[in-house]
């Protein structure tokens, strides 16, 4: 060959073709890992925005048919979260349910339920999203 050739082989190129496939394979599945968990952290964000005003309620006039209430103008939906809901008993349930379209297919429908112990002043949570993208409050 002359001197002044240069360029890669057929062999180089197929090797950095295979390298940038063996890393694509190990960062999709991650990064929707990732777009779920954040979808997901926006019911977390919706249902913990009730907290404040819902254990505030209890310690006025801790009856759960008017303190486990959603507050008037209280932001109960999102892009990605279909509704937020308390159930008016005790122990206080909120609720964040997921769009079922509109979001990744791991946490289409699923739920966030915080849930309040008047007793204990506690704040518990739960989710029925898969463990890879459940968020980190509710471990």
């Amino acid at each position: 060959m002359k001197k002044n050739m240069q360029g890669f082989t057929l062999i180089e190129l197929m090797i950095v073709v295979a390298i940038i496939a063996i890393l694509a394979a190990i960062a999709i599945p991650q990064y929707n890992d990732y777009t779920a968990r954040a979808q997901l952290s926006e019911a977390y964000t919706l249902a913990s925005g009730l907290k404040t005003p819902i254990a505030e309620a209890f310690a006025q006039d801790n009856a759960a048919a008017n303190s486990c209430v959603v507050p008037a103008g209280t932001v109960v939906a999102g892009k990605y979260v279909a509704s937020v809901t308390a159930n008016g008993a005790s122990p206080c349930i909120v609720t964040a349910t997921m769009n079922a379209a509109g979001v990744n297919n791991k946490i289409a429908g699923t739920n966030v339920t915080l849930t309040y112990a008047p007793a204990t002043g506690a704040w518990t949570c739960a989710t029925t999203a898969p463990a890879e993208v459940k968020p980190k409050a509710c471990l």
